[in-house]
């Protein structure tokens, strides 16, 4: 009988998540969503990038400020067979990041690899 009782807990746990939907700022058409997200492993931070990495001090790597996604049919230079160029937005045309096949490195340190980046401060990230 217990188990039975705890797979009825199990399943009241298992809420839906709310789905993630990044939008253009500018006019709003949605450029993206959770799925298409390309995960990466937080960098050093700025350590990453000073000259000869001077300074030991360990700081906490700054928040990303940019998403990684997947190649989508909505990215024209990508399909036009581009090897780097600048994302803009299918709707309003607003330049809202950037890729290259042989990668990007996030403000964070990490490099991804190819990289289709879209920057926050262009996107509203809706939850649904």
């Amino acid at each position: 009988m217990q188990t039975a009782a705890a797979s009825n807990s199990d399943s009241a746990e298992t809420v839906a998540k709310p789905q993630v939907v990044y939008r253009c700022k500018k006019c709003r058409r949605i450029v993206a969503s959770g799925e298409t997200i390309v995960p990466h492993e937080q960098g050093k931070g700025e350590e990453c990038f000073k000259w000869k990495k001077r300074s030991d001090i360990e700081k906490e790597p700054p928040e990303c400020s940019s998403v990684f996604v997947e190649s989508m049919k909505w990215m024209q230079s990508v399909q036009e067979g581009f090897v780097e160029e600048k994302l803009q937005c299918i709707g309003c045309k607003t330049r809202l990041g950037s890729f290259n096949w042989a990668g990007l490195q996030c403000n964070c340190g990490a490099w991804v690899t190819p990289a289709f980046q879209l920057h926050k401060s262009r996107l509203d990230e809706c939850r649904i």
